[in-house]
C-alpha cells in the first residue's frame, strides 16, 4: 500500500473488542437488573423517578422503572426491552424478566473467565430455556379456572404494589368481576376494559361502572344532571353560526336590516337545537364547538349536552351506546341514536366525570380507580393494568402455576437433574442457567427479610421431599410453606415469557464481541 495507513473508520469512531467488549456489556446489563432487583415480592420497595423537569415517578413496577430510567448504554437497553416485552405480551413479570436476564449475564461472565466459548454458553442457554418450559408445563395446576382462583391470581399480581394487602384483597374482586363482564366463548375481550383514575377518596372506593367515563362537563347548569333511559346522540358539527369562506362585508343600513341579520342567525341557531330535539335525543355529544345561544335552546329542551368532546371518547361512547356518527344535525334521526340506562353527571372536587352506564351496544366496563393523591393513583393503575392483564393470561393462555418463587425452584431442580445428559462443556451453561433461575425465590427471601441462603436450602428440601414450597410474607418477616394453599398463584403465561425473553436478550450480549461506536 506504498506504506500508506489505510482509514476504515473515522477518526471519532470508538471501538471496544473482546474481553473487554464483552465484560463492558455484561457490566451494562447487570447494573439495570441490580436497579428494580429490591422491587420485587410483596415486600418489595418503590423507586422514586424524578426527571430534568422535576417530574415524579413513584413506582416499584420494573417496567415503569426502566421506561422512566435514562439508559444510554445499547446492552443495557436491551434489558428495558426484555420488559417492555414482558409488559407487552403478558402484563406482568417485569421485574423477574430483567433480573433473570442479568443473573444469567453474571453467570455467563464467570464462564467467561473459565474460557467457555459464548457460543457454547449459548447452545447451553438455549437448551435449559427449553428443560424451563418443561418445568413449567408440569408445574401447572389448573387450566380451568374458577372465579377463586382468578382472585387469587389478581390478588398475587398487586399485593406489593402499592395498594396495601387488605386493599388488594378488595381490588383482586373488582378486577375479577371486569374480566367476567367481558368474558365470551371466544376469549376476554381485554380492549372492552378501561381503568379511569380520580384523586380524593381512598383505594377502598375503587368500584365497577358498568360503562364508560369521560371527562366532560354540562354546556349549561340549566341542563339535567342525570337522565334515565337515555337516547343519545354523537354529532360531529361545530354547532354555531355559519361564517362565509369569502371575506365579504355586509353594510346595514337600518334598524330592520340590523333586527333582521340578529333573527337570521338566532334562527340558525334555534334549528340546530330543533333538529336534536325532533330526533328524540336526551343527551348529545359534539365533538365541535357549540354557541351558547344553542346551549340554552337545548337547556329549555332539557337535552343534556356536551362540547368539544376528543375522539377517544366519542369512540368509547359510540362502542358502548351502539350510537351513530353524525356529520349534521340535519341528517340526525332516530336510527342514529343509542341508547344507555342511566346517564350521570357526578362532580369531585373541582372535577365533574360523565357516567354512562347500562350502553345497549357492548360489554363497555370501566374500572373507577380512586386514591389519595397523584402518585397513589398512578401506581394503583399500574396495578390494575397488570391484575387486568394476568387474569386475561390465566384464562386464556394456559391456566396457573404456584407463585413466591416455587415455580423458579421446581424449574432449577429440574434443569439440574437433566443437566446430566448433556454432553460437554456445555453442561457447565445448563448448570448456570439453573443457578440463574434461584435467584428470584433467593430475592423474594431477601427483600422479605428472611436469609436467603437459609430459606433456599429449606426450599429445595421441601421440593425433594415432593412438596410445593416458595416465600411468603407473614408478619414483618417471611416463611417457607405452600403457596397454593395461601392463595398465591401466578399466570404459567408470565412464566414461559420471562425464561423466553430473559434468554433470547442474555444470549444476544453474550455473543458480542466487538462494539464500534460512531459520534
Amino acid at each position: 500500500m506504498g506504506g500508506q495507513p489505510m482509514f476504515i473508520l473515522s477518526e471519532d469512531t470508538e471501538r471496544t473488542r473482546g474481553g473487554d467488549a464483552q465484560s463492558s456489556n455484561i457490566a451494562a446489563g447487570k447494573a439495570v437488573a441490580e436497579s428494580v432487583r429490591t422491587t420485587l415480592g410483596p415486600r418489595g420497595m418503590d423507586k422514586m423517578l424524578v426527571s430534568d423537569s422535576g417530574d415524579v415517578v413513584i413506582t416499584n413496577d420494573g417496567a415503569t422503572i426502566l421506561d422512566e430510567m435514562d439508559i444510554e448504554h445499547p446492552a443495557a437497553q436491551m434489558l428495558v426491552e426484555v420488559a417492555e416485552t414482558q409488559e407487552e405480551e403478558v402484563g406482568d413479570g417485569t421485574t423477574t424478566a430483567s433480573i433473570l436476564a442479568g443473573e444469567l449475564l453474571s453467570q455467563a461472565e464467570d464462564l467467561l473467565d473459565d474460557d467457555v466459548h459464548p457460543t457454547t454458553i449459548v447452545e447451553g442457554y438455549h437448551e435449559a430455556a427449553r428443560l424451563a418450559q418443561e418445568a413449567i408445563e408440569e408445574e401447572v395446576i389448573a387450566t380451568d379456572l374458577d372465579d377463586e382462583q382468578l382472585v387469587q391470581v389478581a390478588e398475587s399480581s398487586m399485593t406489593g404494589k402499592g395498594t396495601g394487602d387488605v386493599a388488594a384483597a378488595d381490588l383482586a374482586g373488582t378486577v375479577v368481576e371486569a374480566i367476567g363482564a367481558v368474558d365470551s366463548e371466544d376469549g376476554v375481550d381485554r380492549d372492552s376494559i378501561t381503568i379511569h383514575t380520580q384523586v380524593g377518596a381512598s383505594s377502598s372506593a375503587t368500584e365497577l361502572i358498568e360503562g364508560v367515563i369521560v371527562d366532560e362537563e354540562p354546556l349549561s347548569p340549566e341542563m339535567p344532571r342525570s337522565v334515565s333511559d337515555a337516547a343519545i346522540g354523537v354529532v360531529e358539527e361545530d354547532l354555531e353560526v355559519t361564517e362565509s369562506n369569502i371575506d365579504a362585508e355586509y353594510q346595514v343600513s337600518n334598524v330592520d336590516q340590523l333586527n333582521a341579520a340578529i333573527e337570521a342567525e338566532t334562527e340558525q341557531l334555534r334549528e340546530y337545537a330543533e333538529s336534536i330535539a325532533a330526533a328524540g335525543v336526551d343527551v348529545v355529544f359534539v365533538d365541535g364547538d357549540v354557541d351558547d345561544r344553542v346551549a340554552t335552546y337545548l337547556a329549555d329542551h332539557g337535552i343534556l349536552a356536551f362540547e368539544g368532546v376528543d375522539s377517544d371518547d366519542v369512540d368509547s361512547i359510540v362502542a358502548a351506546t351502539g350510537a351513530s356518527r353524525v356529520a349534521s344535525v340535519k341528517t340526525l334521526d332516530e336510527d342514529d341514536l343509542g341508547q344507555a340506562e342511566g346517564i350521570d353527571v357526578r362532580k369531585f372536587g373541582d372535577d365533574e366525570r360523565v357516567f354512562i352506564e347500562g350502553g345497549a351496544a357492548a360489554k363497555a366496563v370501566t374500572v373507577f380507580a380512586r386514591g389519595g393523591t397523584e402518585h397513589v393513583v398512578d401506581e394503583l393503575e399500574r396495578a390494575l393494568r397488570d391484575a387486568l392483564d394476568v387474569v386475561t393470561v390465566a384464562l386464556d393462555a394456559g391456566g396457573v402455576v404456584p407463585g413466591a418463587g416455587a415455580t423458579e425452584v421446581a424449574i432449577g431442580n429440574y434443569i439440574r437433574e437433566e443437566a446430566a445428559s448433556v454432553e460437554g462443556r456445555k453442561q457447565l451453561a445448563v448448570d448456570a442457567y439453573a443457578d440463574a433461575v434461584d435467584l428470584i425465590p433467593r430475592t423474594l427471601a431477601e427483600n422479605t427479610g428472611m436469609d436467603p441462603i437459609d430459606a433456599l436450602v429449606d426450599l429445595r428440601a421441601e421440593f425433594e421431599s415432593g412438596n410445593t414450597a416458595g416465600v411468603l410474607s407473614e408478619g414483618q418477616t417471611g416463611i417457607v410453606a405452600d403457596p397454593v394453599e395461601h392463595g398465591v398463584l401466578d399466570p404459567a403465561a408470565v412464566k414461559r415469557e420471562a425464561v423466553d425473553s430473559a434468554t433470547e436478550a442474555a444470549t444476544m450480549i453474550v455473543r458480542i464481541d466487538d462494539v464500534i461506536a460512531s459520534s
